[in-house]
């Protein structure tokens, strides 16, 4: 894996800060953006044959796929340059997409049906879906979402509610009300040991997590999983769905290993075919102090990864590092 202690460390405190909040509107302030002639040496990686791989080859494998899940750091500007990137790509290959977002819940869509009909513009779709208070990065997204309308390829939210998350993650999926629960699928399957071993690390980089809050955190995690694969699984299945491909906007905890979603879709739709592309950090991850002061670095070695029995992702994007890291 190609992150060191201190980077999992940053990554897994942002997961853990929002985990625990059970917030939809992510922490992810934009990191300043670098000026188009600062681009760096990057490469692809098949992490399966650990080989570099052309950017045309992986668009080939990809647009074979059904789903594809491109698990971003949502404060990296370059993760979203590479999710447009890749989303033009495949389109020009005559793909036919759906962009399924973690960035917008579940209730937003009929503002959306409204932005893929042209009914509305940019400015109309963030009015009515109130994404500039659901989700506090949303701008990160903006060239995303105009890319796919440039291109005709219609949006998907796939989120949960953000209430129902948070009640989830503080007193566990038994504590929600009858309306909560019916906004859920059915069926929400928390028995997954390795997820569980994986996301129980993964928290432990936050200084104020109680363990005791394990289960209900856990439970949050694979409640807004289990809704987004739902979201996935139902439009691919749908009229509207056939023949198209789903391009995944996600964090990288929601796919990576293929846990989370992939492992979801799966059940739902036996033997579909699905790809997991993850960029790397390369130092563009950039902490405040206040964020240091929470987190506590932890080592997660390559003894503990083997034990996961799988690999992170399909293939990587992988740019040179950034300057150090600063503090803000």
């Amino acid at each position: 894996m190609f992150l060191n202690t201190f980077v999992i460390s940053a990554t897994c405190l942002i997961a853990a800060a929002v985990l625990l909040a059970g917030a939809g509107c992510a922490t992810d302030s934009p990191t300043p953006a670098k000026g188009p002639g600062a681009r760096r040496d990057s490469f692809w990686i098949d992490a399966l044959e650990a080989e570099p791989v052309d950017f045309r080859a992986v668009l080939q494998d990809l647009g074979q796929a059904r789903v594809i899940y491109l698990g971003e750091i949502h404060s990296i500007p370059r993760h979203h340059e590479l999710e447009k990137e890749v989303l033009e790509g495949l389109a020009g290959q005559g793909v036919s997409l759906v962009l399924a977002m973690e960035q917008f819940e579940f209730f937003t869509q009929p503002a959306l049906d409204r932005f893929n009909s042209s009914a509305v513009d940019l400015a109309g779709l963030i009015r009515e879906s109130d994404w500039d208070k659901r989700w506090s990065g949303h701008t990160n997204y903006h060239a995303l979402v105009a890319t796919s309308r440039a291109h005709g390829i219609p949006v998907l939210a796939l989120n949960a509610r953000a209430e129902t998350i948070r009640a989830i993650g503080r007193h566990g999926l038994a504590s929600l009300t009858p309306e909560q629960r019916r906004e859920l699928p059915e069926q929400i399957v928390t028995e997954d040991p390795v997820y569980e071993r994986w996301l129980d690390k993964v928290l432990s980089v936050h200084m104020a997590f109680d363990p005791e809050q394990m289960q209900p955190a856990f439970q949050a995690q694979v409640a807004r999983d289990e809704t987004m694969a739902d979201r996935v699984a139902a439009f691919l299945n749908s009229p509207a769905g056939q023949g198209r491909t789903a391009v995944v906007i996600c964090g990288r905890g929601h796919c990576e290993f293929g846990l989370g979603i992939p492992a979801r879709v799966a059940r739902r739709c036996p033997g579909i075919t699905q790809r997991v592309v993850l960029f790397s950090e390369s130092g563009d991850l950039h902490l405040s102090e206040q964020e240091r002061q929470q987190s506590r670095e932890i080592e997660i070695s390559h003894e503990f990864l083997q034990q996961l029995g799988r690999p992170s992702g399909d293939y990587f994007q992988v740019s040179a590092p950034a300057a150090q890291p600063r503090v803000r």
